[in-house]
């Protein structure tokens, strides 16, 4: 087994807990705040040819596509406009530990199974929980 026997399954946000502390604690604006606890993205894990993976997220306010390699850093923009340095680990086989290097450092962390995918997002002492079911 794999974390890539959880690629091409769609997961619908259906909790989220202190994202708003969360977004605070990394300098997010009160109207990005406002936005991003508005809408319920719907993530997925795909699987590319070359070996590299990529994490979409779509909503009604923003789509993205995170494309990574295993252990490979990486710069990115998050969602609201942060600039920082990414390394994404496989822990087990079916985590995928985030860790990203900006003017704060921040963690996230998916876990994976055929029903939902828990996010565990850590800034400072703040943890922020968010789970996602498979979309019917």
């Amino acid at each position: 087994m794999s974390i890539s026997q959880f690629a091409g399954i769609k997961y619908k946000l259906d909790k989220s807990e202190k994202f708003d502390e969360y977004m605070k604690a990394l300098g997010v604006g009160l109207l990005t705040r406002k936005v991003g606890n508005s809408v319920s993205p719907v993530v997925e894990l795909v699987v590319n040819d070359d070996g590299s993976y990529t994490i979409k997220s779509s909503s009604t306010f923003k789509n993205t596509a995170v494309n990574f390699k295993l252990g490979d850093e990486f710069s990115q923009e998050t969602p609201d406009g942060r600039k920082v340095n990414t390394v994404i680990t496989l822990e087990g086989d079916n985590k995928l530990v985030e860790v990203q290097k900006g003017d704060k450092e921040t963690k996230i962390v998916r876990e994976f199974t055929k029903d939902s995918v828990n996010m565990t997002l850590t800034v400072d002492d703040i943890v922020c929980t968010r789970s996602y079911k498979v979309v019917e």
